[in-house]
C-alpha cells in the first residue's frame, strides 16, 4: 500500500499531493498521514467529493488516512447547485456602516429564504464574519443548520489571527475552495 507523507506540509498541499497520487492510479489503496487536524479534515473532505472511501485514525499526534479508490468511483457533478463566496465584512462599496449593515440584512434575508446555497464561502475580510465578535453568527448558523456547508479560509483566518475565534463552520484550504468553484454557478459579495 502506497504511503503519502505530507506531514508539516502546509495547506492546501496535503490535498494536492494527494490528488496528484490518485488522479495517476485507475483504483487503488494509500494512507495519506498528515499531522494536523486542519490537514486531516481537508484530505477527508477532499476524498469524499471524489467518491472515493476514506477513513482516519490518530497515532501519537498524527493522522493516518486510509482512501481507497475503486474503478467505479466517479466524482458527483453539480449541476443545480450554487455557492456563494463573500470576501468582505460589508456588502458594495461606500460608506462601511451602511455596507455592515446591508450585509446583515442580506445574511438575514438568506437565512429566510427557500433556497441556499450549497456552500458559503468566506475568504480575506469575509472570515471575519464566521468569528467571534460577528453580529450575523445567528443568521449563518440558521443558513448552515439549513444544509450549507459554511467555510472560511484558513490561511485568511490565520491571516487575521482569528483562526481560534471561529463560530460557525469549518476551516477550508484554498484547494477545496478552488475546487468547489469551479465545479457549479458561484455569486461572489
Amino acid at each position: 500500500m502506497e504511503k503519502i507523507n505530507c506531514k508539516g506540509l502546509l495547506c492546501p498541499k496535503p490535498v494536492i499531493e494527494t490528488k496528484k497520487y490518485f488522479d495517476n492510479i485507475e483504483k487503488g489503496t494509500a494512507i495519506v498521514i498528515v499531522d494536523n487536524e486542519i490537514a486531516n479534515s481537508n484530505v477527508l473532505r477532499f476524498a469524499e467529493g471524489a467518491g472515493y472511501k476514506a477513513s482516519s485514525e490518530e497515532i501519537n499526534g498524527e493522522f493516518n488516512i486510509t482512501i481507497e479508490k475503486g474503478s467505479t468511483s466517479a466524482k458527483k457533478e453539480e449541476v443545480d447547485g450554487f455557492s456563494i463566496v463573500i470576501t468582505t465584512d460589508k456588502l458594495g462599496e461606500g460608506n462601511d456602516e451602511l455596507g455592515k449593515t446591508l450585509m446583515k440584512s442580506y445574511l438575514y434575508a438568506l437565512s429566510e429564504s427557500d433556497k441556499f446555497p450549497d456552500e458559503l464561502i468566506f475568504l480575506n475580510g469575509g472570515v471575519k464574519l464566521t468569528t467571534e465578535g460577528s453580529n450575523v453568527i445567528e443568521s449563518i448558523n440558521e443558513i448552515k443548520n439549513k444544509g450549507t456547508k459554511v467555510i472560511s479560509c484558513g490561511a485568511c483566518l490565520d491571516f487575521y489571527d482569528l483562526k481560534d475565534k471561529l463560530l460557525v463552520g469549518e476551516i477550508g484550504n484554498m484547494y477545496t475552495i478552488v475546487e468547489i468553484m469551479n465545479s457549479k454557478r458561484v455569486i461572489k459579495l
